[in-house]
């Protein structure tokens, strides 16, 4: 019982490391580049996962490619990895989800995900897999409008907002085929951070707060649980060279494992 309950633990703090690290780190502006992001997260006193990004963007579309996996002390009890992809269209300056879908494994299980779209990147069904055994999965139309489907586009528009405009104050609505809810994200003013031995990062920047509100959707999710009663912090500086904004830490005081902090490591950008 006891070692069942670390991994549902476990687990859940994974599920907090894919949703901020995916969600947040997507530095959207309108020439087209390309960006290779690298983080280490730590939980309490461990080592908890290590996670690279490559980001496309192009004029008219984008994509991003993600890939998870559990470190240290984490990777010796309940080794997870995982890869998620999202591409999707820009038109009129507003961004469509096209194709979503992930692969993950565990010790005992594999799963896997692809969201079907229509051309109004609205989600019509999934075909998902566990253990090599496929399921199709029809959605029902969202019970009200939404800004899109998932949370690595939607922060891309945050993050767009920020370069452009240089402040983080956004209501923005996903619908995920299954839950109806807000992200809310605020800003907290500027803060001085200082290198550490994950953190190439020393200088001033914007601390932001995130929170979402789970507007119609009635579940014991540990996650969403989390993030509607408790804000998650995370700081945007700039490039010093291309200028463009990218996360450098992100930050929840409070989880069931102890303080999950995230750091950048390096990041590369390409024009």
């Amino acid at each position: 019982m006891v070692c069942q309950n670390v991994k549902e633990r476990i687990n859940s703090m994974q599920k907090f490391t894919t949703f901020f690290l995916i969600a947040i780190l997507f530095p959207t502006i309108t020439n087209a580049f390309s960006v290779k992001h690298r983080f280490f997260v730590t939980v309490g006193a461990f080592d908890a996962s290590i996670t690279e990004f490559a980001y496309e963007l192009l004029p008219s579309n984008y994509k991003i490619t993600s890939n998870v996996s559990t470190n240290g002390f984490f990777d010796s009890i309940y080794p997870f990895q995982a890869t998620y992809q999202t591409s999707g269209k820009i038109h009129n300056d507003k961004m469509t989800t096209i194709d979503y879908s992930y692969q993950s494994k565990s010790r005992f299980k594999s799963r896997g995900k692809k969201v079907f779209f229509n051309e109004k990147g609205e989600p019509q069904y999934q075909i998902s897999t566990k253990n090599g055994k496929d399921k199709k999965r029809n959605f029902e139309p969202s019970p009200t409008p939404a800004d899109t489907f998932d949370l690595q586009t939607i922060f891309a528009k945050i993050a767009k907002q920020y370069y452009e405009f240089g402040f983080c104050d956004s209501k923005l609505a996903v619908y995920d085929g299954k839950r109806r809810f807000d992200v809310i994200i605020k800003d907290k003013g500027k803060s001085k951070l200082t290198a550490n031995k994950h953190s190439f990062y020393t200088g001033e920047a914007a601390l932001c707060s995130m929170h979402i509100d789970k507007l119609l959707s009635e579940d014991d999710d540990t996650l969403w649980q989390f993030s509607a009663n408790k804000p998650i912090f995370f700081w945007i500086a700039k490039d010093a060279n291309s200028n463009y904004p990218f996360i450098t830490q992100i930050s929840i005081k409070d989880t069931p494992l102890g303080e999950l902090n995230a750091y950048t490591t390096q990041i590369t950008i390409e024009e």
